[in-house]
């Protein structure tokens, strides 16, 4: 292993994949293979004999030509057999010069999950693993529940880890269970250093929540082998994080990696195939977490990003947002005013009175947080810039119900300049109906509008002590193909909050469209 380097083994294809809810088809797991490529030092592949799939990888991997070495993953062969004799040991030689295989570390699972002897369990290693050398791979021995196992019999523990010493390329210490702490991994790490010269390496479970930290303490303790998982994904609570572990390794402990610009882009990739819903608070790479909302805060880092920032966002192609809520101050109207490209200082006496707005907005239920659309026209009515480009003279909508079908009828009286707009359209429900009057009226004027689409609706209820009375909170997501945007709306009637948040995204469209 080269100095000042942690060799780092992804093994989202296979551990990531036993995910619950989570099924990665072939072309999945070789689209992810060439996004973790120039960032990991080897990519396991799979269990080869477990499932086709898998095994199909391989042959098709061979195809991209990585950088990362590809590994297969296996267990060590089967009670009372010779390595040869085992078709699922041999078959790992067969897909890849790169094996990782797992034994038995923990006398509990020795004597009752394989049902065998210490001194059998011991062989198992010991002669699979110089098998494997023997037939030219490059030996990755996984030592499973070796923090259990250490804890519970020392001694019988490190035989396990001397049974594969001598033929293994890197020995891999496992808290499979991940109950371990983080004090705990530290400790038992220097002490395996001590008597093992082959190195060491880490595969840490998440069920404690400390995946991340026991990676990082077993590094700290001399370990220069990581084994993670893109988001931390894995069985029951997850594996340790690749893209919490490779920055922190690279900006906190110095060791020496490839650019990591595109960290944020593997991480909602992953996301995105996993059919799982991206953690905007994540690490890192999580989209709130270079956010700024507090008016102190936003104060602050405009002087300095340091000041609440621990390292710059760019660095793993995240970016800096600041959010205006009714916490803010003066710097973040500014500062949000210069991210629209509109100029005001903070002398500025209209900057007050957007915050004294937005703080009278919150109160009553909005939230400008996520809808910088709605935002911004508030801002331009503030600085006097804002177009009446149309108005709503009236509007209905009504539903149908004919059986098991429903429908819904939406009118519009539309007012641009003198002229007067009457249209009508039928819809699944209200809000659709209403929208697809509403943009048949506007592109009589402006048929641009016709491009733009309703991409997301959220509603969500505000005072739920009131009952139906309620005041809610509707979020509607717009694009135009190129870009998109949102907008919120506030009322006791869900339909006027949705006509609010909806003429809003087109008058912003159209806004923007003709700035």
């Amino acid at each position: 292993m080269r100095k000042g380097h942690v060799e780092v083994y992804d093994t989202t294809l296979r551990d990531g994949a036993q995910t619950t809810g989570v099924s990665f088809s072939l072309n999945d797991k070789l689209k992810i293979a060439k996004k973790l490529d120039g960032l990991v030092d080897y990519i396991e592949g799979g269990w080869p004999s477990s499932n086709p799939k898998d095994l199909e990888f391989f042959k098709e991997v061979r195809k991209l030509r990585l950088k990362a070495k590809i590994s297969a993953f296996g267990s060590t062969m089967r009670v009372g057999m010779s390595p040869e004799e085992d078709r699922n040991l041999v078959s790992l030689l067969d897909v890849a010069d790169v094996v990782a295989i797992f034994g038995k570390s923990w006398g509990l699972h020795v004597k009752d999950v394989l049902k065998t002897t210490l001194s059998e369990n011991l062989r198992l290693i010991r002669e699979s693993v110089k098998f494997l050398k023997r037939n030219g791979a490059t030996v990755i021995f996984d030592a499973e529940h070796f923090f259990d196992g250490y804890i519970d019999d020392k001694a019988y523990a490190m035989k396990t880890l001397e049974a594969a010493e001598r033929d293994s390329d890197v020995i891999v210490l496992c808290d499979t269970n991940g109950g371990r702490l983080p004090s705990e991994i530290y400790k038992i790490v220097q002490e395996v250093r001590k008597r093992i010269r082959k190195p060491i390496g880490i595969h840490a479970h998440n069920d404690s929540g400390c995946a991340v930290a026991n990676t990082l303490m077993a590094v700290d303790a001399g370990a220069r082998h990581v084994q993670v998982t893109v988001n931390g994904l894995g069985e029951r609570a997850g594996n340790a994080d690749l893209t919490s572990v490779l920055p922190s390794l690279k900006f906190k402990m110095g060791f020496k990696f490839p650019n990591l610009k595109r960290l944020t882009e593997l991480s909602g990739f992953v996301y995105e195939l996993s059919n799982l819903r991206e953690d905007p608070y994540k690490p890192y790479v999580g989209k709130y977490v270079f956010s700024h909302k507090g008016g102190i805060h936003v104060d602050a880092i405009l002087k300095n990003t340091r000041s609440y920032e621990h390292i710059d966002p760019e660095l793993v192609g995240n970016r800096r947002v600041v959010f205006v809520s009714e916490q803010s101050g003066k710097a973040s109207i500014v500062s949000k005013a210069s991210e629209f490209g509109l100029k005001l200082q903070k002398t500025d006496p209209r900057v007050l009175e957007i915050l004294q707005d937005i703080k009278k907005y919150e109160m009553n239920g909005y939230q400008f947080e996520n809808a910088d659309a709605s935002l911004y026209l508030l801002m331009l009515e503030k600085l006097g810039k804002n177009q009446k480009l149309f108005e709503i003279s009236g509007w209905t909508c009504i539903v149908h119900g004919d059986g098991d079908k429903v429908t819904a009828d939406g009118t519009v009286i539309l007012k641009v300049g003198e002229r007067i707009i009457h249209t009508a359209s039928q819809g699944n429900g209200p809000v659709h109906a209403f929208d697809l009057a509403l943009r048949k009226a506007l592109r009589e004027i402006y048929p641009q509008a016709d491009n733009v689409r309703l991409v997301g609706y959220r509603v969500k209820e505000i005072d739920a002590e009131e009952g139906t009375a309620a005041h809610v909170r509707v979020f509607i997501d717009f694009s135009d193909g190129k870009k998109n945007w949102t907008t919120v709306g506030v009322s006791t009637n869900i339909l006027e909050a949705s006509k609010i948040a909806l003429l809003d995204g087109y008058r912003y469209f159209l806004v923007r469209d003709n700035s």
